[in-house]
């Protein structure tokens, strides 16, 4: 009984005001960019995040921030495109300039040409304004 008792008075010190318990849920690094981009898009940005979060959030970002300038999947995997852009677009958006975070944003600008041939098909058909057509498997 005693155990139990020292168990429930610990995690009750710990418990929010709401009755939930605070816990990290690090590692993946696709979930924030998608909270971040939401917020920029439809101006909640300010409204949701102060600025000591916006903050943190630039340093949570680059301190998983790979030696060759890109983002993974989660925290310990190595570069993709799509953590890299992801997290560069947050950066961004957070109000990180392009020259930002001691130099972290060029070099992740710099990463991109190890990639960019996997994405030269959409940025032509982006650019030209191509709308293609709304067939059964688009509408389904």
């Amino acid at each position: 009984m005693t155990t139990l008792h020292s168990a429930l008075d610990f995690y009750s010190t710990i418990q929010a005001d709401d009755g939930h318990w605070l816990g990290d849920y690090g590692g993946p690094m696709f979930l924030l960019p998608g909270l971040v981009i939401t917020l920029y898009v439809t101006g909640a940005l300010n409204t949701v995040l102060s600025k000591e979060h916006q903050y943190e959030i630039c340093r949570y970002l680059y301190n998983y921030q790979n030696r060759d300038g890109g983002w993974g999947l989660h925290i310990e995997g190595p570069s993709t495109m799509f953590g890299t852009v992801l997290n560069y677009v947050s950066l961004r958006l957070l109000g990180e300039g392009a020259e930002g975070g001691e130099g972290a944003i060029e070099k992740a600008r710099r990463m991109w040409c190890h990639c960019r041939m996997v994405y030269l098909p959409m940025s032509f058909l982006y650019g030209k304004k191509f709308v293609g057509p709304i067939t059964p498997t688009i509408l389904s």
